[in-house]
């Protein structure tokens, strides 16, 4: 916890450090913030921006253990457990905490929520982006189906049961507490999935309505919810369970925020 809390500090620090000193025309190195895992990891990706840093970062991601659908039911009890009640888990958008045994598609149950929507690049529940836990969340069965397939913006109509969450026609905005999460989520799979292993080549754009295309957007609405919500201790702790028990590849972008900006 204390490495968390002095991280974020230095995230902070630099964060004011940028303000002051005004704009810049060039990315910043991607050496802003340092991990246990800097060393290691991201040996390859540390001092990288632009095009090098996301083709480093798609390297070290892509070694990966990947895990069936069936089995994400189990992986996401785990990745998303309620800290107050280890029989719960955390639901993404709602927020709210939900029986692990509720897991279905009836009224009342939880599902897996694929926040890079799946058919953005159809490649549907298949093993691989269809079952990767980095973008994988538990969501209640109707709030799931309200946010669709839908590009995330700001703006429109309360959800339901949504936690805050608000919709339109042709988009998605996540409640506050997660609004950075879901940012890189989307980040991630931008990276890691660039069309060289048999899937598409996902990309991050400026539009709504991709539909099938291989695209999500909104970029500078997700780069705006990246840095006003920093990773937190249950997007890390998450984060760690993958790595350490499930796939065994990070996301770069709850380790490195600040990478968000030196891609994009």
């Amino acid at each position: 916890m204390l490495a968390i809390r002095t991280r974020h500090r230095r995230a902070l620090a630099l964060a004011v450090a940028t303000l002051l000193a005004g704009p810049t025309l060039a990315a910043t190195p991607a050496t802003a913030t340092t991990t246990d895992y800097d060393s290691t990891y991201y040996k390859n990706a540390v001092g990288k921006t632009g095009t090098s840093l996301k083709s480093s970062l798609h390297t070290i991601t892509s070694s990966q253990t990947k895990i069936s659908y069936s089995a994400v039911w189990n992986a996401l009890m785990a990745t998303d457990q309620d800290p107050s009640n280890s029989s719960n888990v955390i639901l993404l958008y709602s927020g709210a905490s939900r029986s692990k045994s509720l897991n279905g598609g009836n009224t009342g149950d939880w599902n897996r929520e694929h926040v890079w929507a799946k058919s953005h690049g159809d490649f549907g529940t298949a093993t691989g982006p269809g079952t990767d836990l980095h973008h994988l969340r538990p969501e209640d069965v109707q709030v799931n189906s309200i946010r669709g397939n839908k590009d995330f913006d700001n703006g429109g109509s309360t959800v339901s049961g949504g936690g805050g969450s608000l919709t339109d026609s042709d988009s998605f905005e996540p409640r506050d507490a997660v609004k950075g999460d879901v940012a890189r989520m989307i980040f991630y799979m931008a990276v890691r999935y660039e069309g060289g292993d048999g899937w598409a080549d996902l990309e991050v754009n400026s539009s709504v309505n991709n539909g099938s295309n291989p695209y999500m957007g909104k970029l500078a609405v997700l780069k705006a919810w990246n840095d006003e919500d920093p990773p937190d201790a249950f997007e890390e702790r998450r984060n760690q369970v993958i790595y350490d028990s499930y796939q065994h590849n990070r996301n770069p972008f709850i380790d490195h925020p600040e990478w968000v900006e030196a891609i994009w």
